[in-house]
């Protein structure tokens, strides 16, 4: 046995999870080749000096994260990933130049936030000259770690018709936190969790920092394949499923009903908790999409909800809430208290005025006219002009479209370099999957940071550009 395969175990981590550490280093730093056999479960139990389930229990983690494959009567075998990190850094650098400078002529398909045009801005200005003078000082120094109770009370009315407690709501700093909270009040190290396939690359990166063993289900047109999830359910423990309910991001599948009925069902039968990512249902196009998240359905307290405000506010001002079930109640708000004490409470009073003044309907109002025109004028060049090239569902509703490649002559990565040096942006299907390989031949386009001349122009290049590689 090679002298490299050795460990020097430490007593606080599991012997399994230092294992599967060690190989996933040997593997990534082509010590141990791509596709190159690894010891038997025999020999490297004996070379180590631990029990068989040890090395089994590290074999199974090393494929669960990608690392390794089995065939049948032969044995675990080397597997390679792409560097994802070198990919995703140079998608960050392209983004953070594309914010911080003025480039009017930048055709932005990737963005998913309301673009700063269509939010009414004087309204939100007055909003908040009345709240500093109704509240003075006290808006800006006041701090409570759960959220401003006349917010939460307001959230409870506008949204939940007061079916809820006030005290269920905690206001977080957008969905991203909320997910975070929601992993360190469940999770501990180890612990399994079920996403969809693809899924929100956000999420995917809170489960990995939490060191969970992640289980993706491929999405339906209609949310995951439960046929799949539950031999899952039936072969692990599962602690949570991570969904989003509607225009789930990045397919923008929304769930039929009697999914929804189904995984709530399953939750309580397999004793798991589910976490809904209510993500952009306030802008639905297509009047057969209904308005009914698993929250709604929930009886036994197995979904903990999550609202973004940012994605059709303003995206500057981060504000979400999320809502509790009782057993998880005093570990998320510690969990919140722990992260950042509170969100910012003048943005939190001129948005609960902003609610109660009904603003907020006439603003989501402005945003389905202006976004439904943009959505059908997107389908219609999508079916008239990228048909030949591309496959896509129509979402109904929310701010993207996913699309997958029909051939293999470009991969997403690729094409996503070359429309950049064109001014064009997309979102390459890579950054939505466990392992990256899976998403090479899909991609993103949004309209919400698009106008109409933006779109026409945009998707022209993309046609070129596909043109091109095509020859």
């Amino acid at each position: 046995m090679k002298e490299y395969l050795k460990i020097d175990f430490k007593e606080e981590i599991p012997k399994y999870v230092q294992i599967a550490v060690h190989l996933k280093k040997l593997i990534e730093t082509k010590v141990i080749e791509d596709g190159e056999k690894l010891p038997t479960i025999r020999e490297y139990t004996e070379f180590l000096r631990v029990n068989k389930v040890t090395i089994v229990n590290a074999y199974k983690k090393l494929q669960n994260d990608g690392f390794a494959y089995q065939k049948v009567g032969s044995g675990t075998y080397a597997k390679r990933k792409e560097n994802v990190s070198i990919f995703m850094k140079e998608y960050s650098k392209t983004f953070k130049k594309l914010m911080s400078e003025n480039m009017e002529d930048a055709i932005d398909f990737a963005g998913e936030t309301t673009g700063e045009v269509l939010f009414p801005i004087e309204d939100f200005k007055d909003i908040i000259n009345r709240v500093l003078d109704r509240d003075g000082v006290e808006a800006l120094i006041s701090q409570n770690a759960l959220g401003y109770e006349k917010l939460r009370g307001t959230i409870n009315k506008a949204f939940w018709n007061n079916t809820l407690q006030d005290e269920d709501i905690l206001i977080v700093s957008g969905a991203q936190q909320g997910i975070d909270i929601a992993s360190k009040a469940m999770l501990n190290i180890n612990d399994n969790v079920i996403v969809e396939k693809p899924t929100y690359g956000g999420a995917l990166s809170v489960f990995r920092w939490r060191r969970a063993n992640i289980f993706e289900v491929d999405m339906e047109s209609d949310g995951v394949d439960l046929d799949k999830f539950e031999e899952i359910l039936k072969k692990n423990k599962i602690r949570c499923f991570y969904t989003m309910s509607y225009f789930q991001n990045p397919t923008g599948i929304s769930y039929s009903l009697e999914k929804k009925k189904k995984l709530i069902e399953l939750a309580e039968k397999y004793d798991f908790y589910i976490i809904e990512d209510d993500y952009l249902s306030e802008l639905i196009y297509d009047q057969s999409v209904e308005y009914t998240p698993f929250k709604w359905l929930d009886r036994e307290e197995r979904v903990i909800y999550i609202k973004s405000f940012s994605k059709i506010f303003l995206p500057g001002i981060r504000i979400g809430y999320m809502v509790m079930p009782t057993i998880f109640k005093e570990s998320m708000q510690n969990s919140k208290f722990n992260t950042d004490i509170a969100t910012s409470s003048l943005m939190q009073r001129a948005l609960e005025m902003y609610i109660v003044e009904n603003k907020w309907k006439e603003n989501i109002a402005l945003l389905n006219k202006e976004y439904q025109k943009r959505y059908k004028l997107m389908t219609g060049i999508l079916d008239e002009k990228l048909s030949e090239y591309v496959t896509y569902n129509k979402p109904g509703g929310g701010l993207t479209f996913y699309l997958v490649l029909k051939e293999s002559f470009v991969t997403s990565r690729e094409l996503f370099l070359r429309l950049r040096k064109k001014g064009v942006y997309i979102t390459p299907g890579v950054l939505f999957f466990r392992d990256m390989k899976d998403g090479d031949k899909t991609f993103r386009i949004g309209f919400s940071q698009t106008n109409e001349e933006k779109i026409l122009k945009g998707l022209e290049t993309i046609r070129e550009e596909l043109d091109l590689c095509h020859i």
